[in-house]
């Protein structure tokens, strides 16, 4: 196999062109929005950079995940997850308008007013500190995906080299343990804050699962349209879709299950500080979009999902998977958006601009990355098992 036989399709490249027109348009009527009501545009992009982001690490997280566990369908995925990490530098640029407008959107604990409810809370929650946090997060999670990506690389220049694939395993081991934590203290540092009187010790672990969800259906939904032309057309197999659709499944359980444990924990306490977050998001109009995540996060993929035919059909699962990123997007919007507007649902036109901005910006940048490398690891010694037919 010759790293020019498995170079991303040209429909890559038109990917590239139509997110690059989506997000330079929806830039726009950001621009304008944020000249008109800077809170708003600062609120709104907030949401679309997470739900962004997500997809990044969470593709991160898979990726080190499959270096520590193998398998089949980590292998035919290993591209598009690097091709994602390799996106981090953008996102990092990103977060300016975040670091630049934190006075703006942290109107709680930024205030000169603020008593904190608690001397760490007084010492954590600082402008410098929040900063310098968020330098190592990313720091962390460069460093994480410039070393994979190397190495990977490195791998397909000198597919005898044994050593590489072992130095991504034991990266991996303790870069996971690293993912969780970070993603965790950047949960609290960029969400939770929103509401400094409210605390979770599960906020983190709910961030992990949704970005493993962001990540797979991103990674079903390429890997799919990939196998619509060559090269890939002759290596997904039904077999492939089934063991992404699994791990699909298992991610939304994991998610439901954060999700109902925090809730009845909270519920079972009953303690007027606890339920403060709950109380705007489960009355009035949050509590209807309350309802719309159970049914439509969870029940319908849920039960579509135990449905081995769904799992491998290239028809129907990039759908559900498209489905089920909108559905991560109305979570965060119902986690995020009800501190801004605890009175009632309240939509605005940057609640659509700014994610298509941020995402479609991010999506022609993935689409490029997806063209500079072969689309399989060629030369990883696990390549061939992975493409043998089991099937007819």
């Amino acid at each position: 196999m010759t790293a020019q036989n498995y170079m991303a399709p040209e429909s890559a490249g038109r990917l590239s062109q139509g997110g690059l027109i989506v997000g330079g348009a929806a830039l726009l009527v950001c621009a304008i929005g944020y000249f008109r009501n800077p809170e708003q545009f600062l609120r709104s992009y907030l949401i679309g950079y997470l739900l962004t982001l997500g997809v990044a690490l969470g593709c991160l997280g898979l990726l080190m995940l499959q270096h520590m566990t193998g398998g089949d369908w980590g292998i035919v995925i290993r591209r598009p997850l690097e091709s994602a990490t390799r996106t981090l530098p953008l996102l990092a640029v990103l977060f300016l308008p975040i670091a630049f407008g934190a006075r703006k959107i942290y109107l709680v604990w930024t205030s000169p007013g603020w008593v904190a409810p608690s001397a760490l809370q007084k010492a954590y929650l600082t402008l410098p500190g929040f900063y310098l946090r968020a330098a190592v997060y990313f720091a962390i999670w460069l460093t994480l995906a410039l070393l994979l990506n190397a190495w990977s690389k490195r791998q397909d220049a000198d597919p005898e080299d044994r050593g590489l694939r072992r130095k991504m395993q034991l990266l991996s081991g303790p870069g996971i343990v690293l993912y969780v934590f970070t993603v965790t203290f950047a949960a609290v540092d960029w969400v939770m804050s929103l509401s400094p009187q409210w605390n979770s010790t599960i906020f983190g672990f709910l961030f992990v699962a949704g970005q493993a969800i962001s990540a797979m259906c991103l990674t079903i939904m390429v890997i799919v349209t990939l196998a619509r032309t060559e090269p890939m057309s002759r290596v997904l197999q039904p077999r492939h879709l089934h063991d992404l659709g699994k791990l699909l499944f298992t991610f939304v359980m994991l998610w439901a299950y954060f999700s109902f444990s925090q809730l009845l924990i909270i519920w079972s306490g009953n303690l007027p500080e606890e339920i403060s977050f709950y109380r705007p998001r489960l009355s009035g109009s949050w509590g209807y979009v309350a309802v719309a995540l159970l049914l439509f996060h969870f029940a319908l993929p849920f039960f579509l999902l135990l449905s081995r035919d769904v799992k491998r059909s290239a028809r129907f699962l990039p759908k559900l998977a498209a489905f089920v990123i909108l559905m991560r997007y109305v979570d965060l919007y119902w986690i995020s958006g009800a501190q801004f507007s605890p009175g009632g649902l309240h939509v605005h036109f940057l609640d659509f601009a700014a994610p298509l901005a941020v995402g479609g910006i991010w999506l022609a940048w993935y689409a490029r990355q997806l063209k500079e490398r072969p689309l399989l690891p060629l030369g990883d010694p696990r390549l061939a098992e992975a493409l043998e037919h089991h099937e007819h």
